[in-house]
């Protein structure tokens, strides 16, 4: 019984909601109803929810009346200005669908008829049923937008104005496509270079004002006249010149008698050093074995390490010289002629002697004869005199044979073109591992190139490195290579080629010839430049940059100091 009274319970409460549900969808098809709806309506018989024909008739009046009002209202205000177009929230009654308000529907115009007739119930339901559809409405936010586009109204110059006078500024529409903006941007962009053209050259970013512009027409041109004295005063500066001139050549003869001149280039060519106090140590390298700090004395005693002190004697560890080489060189004994051959007769004989000894042995077959046509009857005899045709033929061929041999022989011995190239190299080239010959040279003027040739192709067929620096009056060079190849370029440089064919104007303007002078030769441990290559320094300064990145700048500094001592002697 509990259960049926339960189930009894559940289904009524079903119902009742089922009929709460469809009462208000009846009441939402009511509000958005069509008024053809409502007559339907009217002339049926009316149920307890829905409206009667007098109450109809009166919805109907009061539309009638408000729209009359609005036409009005919107007259009035065009008589004077246009009013613009504005988005507002309207009350439930504006926010209604446009069948309802034109009938005059409201929601505080049917809820008093309901209560008249004494249906709370229904009036509530339908009270908040406008509730919802109210608040449904002012969600969606609907905007008034104005039906008819506002008149265009032009004044005496052709502009855009209201109602009121005052001038209006269209909107223009803007370009949704890319190609389209793209378009715009350049039209803009033209009309800002037309604007901005610049008539005055003066004011142009690019005008250059140092160079003048050239006239269509050419002006004639106008005498000019020297000025009263001009001539004068170059004859007084010519002179003054001429003075100054002889002034410091004298001064010149009397620096290079009492020989100041030379030693003050020379300090002008040593490279500047700063030395100050800072720069001396408190202890010398050789003495910070046995001293501490410093050479100061406490009570008489200086500061030792007693630890470093004994009484033994420390032997330096014996190195070998670098230019010693690893393997000890024998004295190579030198033969003459006559003790050459004999040696040579007695290697043959005993390569002899040993092959005769295996062919009795039998481990080799005996020789065929050495036939010529010289012992052809004396070594066949009889056979010759038989058919001497066959055997001149036989005679023949193994001439043949032999010769062939012989060439054979030869061409096995032969070098390849690469052989002869790597014995040609090792014939010249030598071994620098254990000292590289340095030799460094002074030309005075090397600007023929036929002797610039001979001094870059000469170094470089003896396989020799190094540079040339060509400088105005002193040209260095400085080659790398072998004792050989340093005897056979030093030769090259001072005896081959002629230096004193070509003349040289020296610092006084007189014509000397040029010489090439062998500045310093010597040894070093290891090569300092690459392949020879020529090196044009104009100032002084470059020159020895240039030596000095390949740690040789004392090079420079000994040919420099003499190429200018011996300008100084020369004047």
């Amino acid at each position: 019984m509990k259960t049926n009274h339960r189930s009894t319970k559940k289904r009524h409460y079903e119902s009742s909601a089922r009929t709460e549900d469809k009462e208000v969808k009846r009441a939402k098809m009511t509000a958005d109803i069509e008024p053809v709806s409502f007559v339907t309506a009217a002339s049926s018989t009316p149920s307890p929810g829905q409206l009667t024909a007098i109450q109809i008739k009166e919805m109907m009046a009061n539309a009638q009346k408000m729209i009359e009002e609005r036409k009005r209202a919107l007259n009035a205000l065009r008589a004077h200005e246009t009013p613009p177009v504005r988005s507002v929230s309207f009350r439930a009654e504006e926010m209604m669908p446009l069948n309802m308000s034109c009938i005059g529907f409201s929601p505080t115009s049917v809820i008093p008829s309901f209560i008249q007739r004494g249906d709370p119930d229904k009036a509530k339901k339908i009270a908040n049923l406008q509730a919802q559809i109210q608040s449904k409405l002012s969600a969606t936010g609907r905007v008034l937008v104005q039906d008819k586009p506002a008149p265009l109204i032009l004044n005496k110059e052709g502009r855009t104005v209201d109602v009121s006078g005052k001038e209006v500024q269209l909107s223009h529409p803007t370009p949704t496509l890319k190609a389209n903006i793209r378009a715009k941007k350049r039209e803009e962009f033209r009309q800002q270079l037309a604007e901005h053209v610049v008539d005055n050259l003066s004011e142009a970013k690019f005008f250059d004002p140092r160079i003048g512009a050239k006239p269509s027409v050419r002006n004639k041109r106008a005498l000019r006249f020297h000025e009263p004295g001009k001539f004068q005063q170059l004859a007084n500066s010519m002179r003054m010149k001429a003075q100054l001139d002889k002034l410091q050549n004298e001064i010149s003869q009397i620096a290079k008698k009492t020989g100041i001149s030379s030693a003050t280039k020379l300090a002008l060519i040593a490279p500047k050093t700063e030395t100050t106090e800072d720069d001396v140590p408190n202890v010398e390298w050789w003495d910070s074995v046995i001293l501490n700090d410093n050479y100061v004395e406490k009570d008489g005693v200086f500061n030792l390490k007693e630890s470093a002190i004994s009484n033994l004697v420390e032997h330096p560890t014996q190195l070998r010289p670098p230019t010693e080489p690893m393997k000890p060189a024998y004295m190579p004994v030198f033969l003459t002629k006559k003790e050459r051959k004999k040696l040579r007769r007695q290697n043959r004989r005993e390569a002899w002697k040993e092959e005769q000894e295996k062919i009795r042995l039998g481990l080799e077959p005996p020789p065929e004869p050495k036939l010529r046509i010289s012992n052809l009857m004396r070594v066949l005899g009889t056979e010759a005199v038989q058919d001497p045709t066959k055997v001149e033929a036989h005679v023949r061929e193994q001439m043949v044979k032999r010769q062939k041999a012989h060439e054979e022989a030869n061409a096995a011995r032969r070098l390849t073109a690469e052989q002869k190239r790597d014995k040609k190299v090792r014939k010249i080239a030598e071994d620098t591992t254990l000292g590289v010959y340095v030799t460094v040279y002074r030309i005075s003027d090397l600007s023929n190139a036929a002797k610039k040739y001979k001094v870059e192709t000469n170094a470089k067929q003896l396989f020799m490195t190094g540079c040339v620096v060509l400088f105005k009056d002193c040209n260095v060079v400085v080659v790398e290579g072998g004792a050989k190849q340093q005897k056979k370029y030093k030769r090259l440089m001072l005896s081959r080629i002629k230096w004193e064919e070509d003349t040289v104007k020296n610092r006084e303007g007189q014509e000397v010839p040029n010489k090439c002078v062998l500045i310093w030769e010597g040894t070093i441990k290891e090569r300092n430049f690459g392949e020879m290559k020529f090196k044009v320094c104009p100032t002084e300064k470059l020159a020895r940059e240039h030596f000095k990145k390949h740690s040789v700048e004392h090079y420079w500094d000994l040919a420099y100091s003499e190429a200018v001592l011996g300008a100084s002697e020369d004047v």
